[in-house]
This record gives C-alpha cells, structure tokens and sequence, in this order.
C-alpha cells in the first residue's frame, strides 16, 4: 500500500470515521468514493443508528456499533465528526499508534480543486466566534452574491463543506462557518481572511479550559492572506491576531459600534463606513450602507453587519453590493424574532441565545424585559449577566434543569426582580405554555416577554428549534 493521508491518492487506505452524524455520514461517503477503504465508529446502537448503518453497509461503508473507543485494525487515518472531544479514547488510542486525526473541514480543504478561471481553489472567507457566526456568515455570504459571486455558506450552517468543495459546479467563493470544534481539527486550514466575532465561556467542558477554547477559536487566523478582522469591543480577540502566524502583508481590521479608526469598518452618524479597504485611509471613508440595512438593527446584528462587510472587502466587493446584500439578507428563525404583540406586550423569540453571552446582547436590545431563562448551563456562570441586565428585568420566569443557577445569581444582583420558577419534570408544549402565561400575567404594557435562555435546550425539548417553535406557538395562543 503506497497510499498516506498527505497524498491525493486515496486508493485502499484504511480510514476511521469517528461518528455516525450527518457529518460523518457525508465524510464516509466521499472518502468512499475516492477509494478509500472506511469504517465508521459510533459507540451508539439505537434503532436510528441501525437504519443509517444498513443503508451506508449496503453502499460499502463498514460500520462498527456498540464500539466508539477502540481504532480499528490497520487505520491510517481518523476524520472525526466536530462533537467528538479531544480526550475520547479513540483519539488517545490513534495518538499512541502515531495515526492522525481530522476533521471534516480538514478533509475538505485537502480536497479542494482548483478553479479553471484561476487555477487556485475558491477561496474560503472564514467566521468563528462564541456568538453571531450564522447570522455573519449568512449576511457575507448574501453580499457576496449581490456582487455576481457564485457562493454559499457553508461549514457549520447550511451546505456540508465537503459537499461545497466537490460540487459539480464550482464555487467562485466560499463564506465559511467554523465553530471550535471544527477548528480544533482543522490544522493546515489558511483561509483567504478571518473574523473571530467575540470571545466568552462556552463548550469548556469539551475543551477543557477557556484558554484552549480561545487557542482553538485563534487557529482560524493561521496564514491569512490578506485580512484578520477583530472585534475593537473584544480584546481578546485582537489578541488572537496578534498571535497568529499570517502571510507576509495580512493586515489586521477592527470592527466597532462606533466611529471607525485607521484599519476599521464602523458607524458614524447611523451609516457603515470603511477606512480600512479604500485608498489614502487616514482621509478617505467608504460607505457602505446604513444601519436602518441591517434586519433586525439590533446592536449585536450591526456588529454581525460590520464584520461580514470586512471581509467582503478583503475579497474585493464594492460598497454598493455590500448595501444590496445587507438590504437582501433576513435572518434565520429564533433569532431575535418578534412573534407577536398581545395586550401591548411584545414577544420576541431568541432560542438561538443558548450561552450567557448570546443572552446579554439579546436582553441589551430591549427594556423593560420579562425574561425566560434556563436550561442547560453547560458548565456556565451567571453573575455576569445578570449583573448587566438586572436595570432591565421587569421579571424572570425560569424553566430547566440548571435554573437554580441563574436563580441564584438573580437574587445575588437583581433582588427586586421578581422570580416565577415553572413547574419543574415538564417538557415541550405543555411545559412552554405554562411558562408563556406566567410571563404574560406579570408582564406590563410596553414590556417586551423575551425567551433567551443562555442555556441548551436539551433537557426539555428535541433542540432550541423547538424551543422557540413552541414558545411561538404558545404566544400565538394567547392571542
């Protein structure tokens, strides 16, 4: 057997898919394809798994159940699906045995074919972040194609990245959705330009601290080519370029709220305006829309706005087409969505606000706010938020299995604001129809019922989707 993981000839190399996924499922396939010999792990046998592995056994694919510890005999080469921890056996058995471990953004971008028109692959335009990444990402990739550029986003949202890179017809570009899982197991990715968004504590129970968090966010900056954009709000994530190890000219762009500075994208007197890819920057400006273009103009969606116009810049769009595609982008569900207003109450749906972070921009956008928290903290902590959002709070109406915690912090920094704890072993419908009415009896007219639980979903209902569907319908209900 002369083929190795570093060589585009895959013919009968023995290849683990960690993760029976849609992910690992997509992975297995292409590996397949190419000549692989696969064999897909999952530790998992339920009867969903069961189906998916008949129907990848009947196409070729061997799968393993029962079993997602142990390396299959002869493995060459692992690709992970993103969810897998660094510490899972599997992975400390191929450490021992000297085989390497990628991801499915790894795989890809040893996959990518060049374009006819440029001989080079389609450049990838990459966003991570703990919060904002598909809203930013979806608004890159909306300009994009205002500008006459064959795209899509990709990555950790909509299209597989695998499926992007092996597309039948090619993409000119790609705007790239990466979370830090992805990047942890992405280690030759060098995108085109970068943006970390913001930077606070989530996942650290994967990742173990929130400095390796932070490293793994950091990798999406490794030898940038033309851009690093940051947030000027978030020092730690100017830090992340300072460390980076980029292509010779890669400039470092800030993204700010406020009026912009030499290098920055940012706002003056309510319109988006670029000093940072225009001629003579220290007396020229851009403008590239308004905020009145961004949907919903909420700070935090501005800020989405301003990093997705950077890095269209760094590829080389026109201001106009970044207005056109800001005007043209609309976000997707259970992202600070208004449902409905009932009795002069407003009730917006945020169930995409699953960490503390997510929760504080949201419950920055509105006052007063009847707020709905809860759920799986993930390892979070609350003082924080709450300390910041307790001016706000009219009331709280805690739901899920980690309220205690926020409970607590509530009554450490808000302790006027009353506290209405639904009815705890409740789940799905029955259990947000209660929690809907008990914010709606003590909310007031002009108050806004926000549900932005800074916490996963998980222990009541099937994923944050759903949470936000059934508070939607709930709210609907009352109506």
């Amino acid at each position: 057997m002369t083929s190795t993981p570093d060589t585009p000839d895959w013919a009968d190399l023995p290849v683990a898919v960690a993760g029976l996924g849609l992910s690992g499922i997509s992975a297995a396939r292409v590996l397949h394809g190419l000549g692989a010999r696969v064999t897909v792990v999952d530790g998992g046998d339920g009867e969903g798994l069961r189906a998916r592995a008949a129907q990848l056994e009947d196409e070729g694919v061997t799968v393993r159940l029962g079993d997602g510890e142990s390396l299959p005999e002869g493995t060459r080469l692992i690709v992970t699906s993103p969810g897998w921890p660094p510490n899972s056996p599997l992975f400390t058995a191929a450490e021992q045995a000297g085989v390497p471990v990628w991801g499915d953004v790894e795989l890809a971008w040893k996959l990518r074919r060049p374009l006819v028109s440029t001989g080079e692959p389609a450049p990838w335009l990459a966003v991570t972040g703990t919060n904002g990444k598909t809203t930013t990402v979806q608004m890159l990739a909306s300009i994009l194609t205002a500008a006459g550029r064959r795209t899509a986003a990709v990555g950790n949202v909509g299209v597989s990245v695998l499926d992007a890179v092996l597309a039948d017809e090619p993409y000119d570009v790609l705007a790239v959705e990466l979370s830090s899982y992805q990047l942890h197991w992405a280690p030759s990715l060098r995108p085109h330009s970068a943006v970390v968004l913001n930077l606070a504590p989530d996942h650290l129970d994967w990742h173990g601290s929130m400095e390796a968090y932070a490293a793994d966010k950091g990798r999406i900056y490794q030898g940038n080519a033309v851009a690093c954009v940051y947030n000027t709000a978030d020092p730690a994530t100017e830090a992340l370029v300072r460390e980076a190890d980029v292509e010779e000219g890669c400039r470092a762009v800030g993204f700010t709220l406020g009026a912009p500075g030499l290098s920055e994208v940012g706002v003056v007197d309510g319109l988006l305006v670029d000093r940072a890819f225009v001629p003579d920057r220290q007396k020229n400006a851009a403008e590239l829309g308004s905020v009145e273009d961004v949907n919903p103009p909420a700070p935090h969606n501005i800020a989405d706005a301003l990093a997705a116009a950077a890095l269209a810049r760094a590829y080389g769009v026109d201001p106009k087409a970044v207005r056109e595609g800001l005007r043209a982008f609309r976000p997707d569900a259970h992202r600070i969505a208004e449902v409905a207003v009932v009795d002069e109450v407003t009730y917006v749906d945020d169930s995409k606000a699953t960490n503390t972070h997510a929760a504080a921009a949201s419950l920055a956008a509105f006052r007063p706010v009847v707020w709905i928290a809860g759920g799986l903290a993930k390892g979070a902590a609350f003082d924080g938020l709450v300390q910041g959002a307790a001016g706000r709070l009219r009331a709280a109406v805690l739901i899920g299995a980690d309220r205690a915690l926020i409970r607590d912090a509530l009554a450490r920094h808000a302790p006027d604001v009353p506290v209405i704890e639904a009815a705890e072993g409740q789940t799905g419908a029955v259990a947000m129809a209660e929690v809907v009415a008990a914010a709606a009896g003590i909310a007031q007219p002009g108050d806004t019922v926000l549900l932005a639980p800074a916490c996963a979903s998980m222990d009541m209902f099937t994923n944050y989707g759903e949470r936000g569907d059934l508070f939607a319908a709930a709210v609907r209900a009352l109506a």
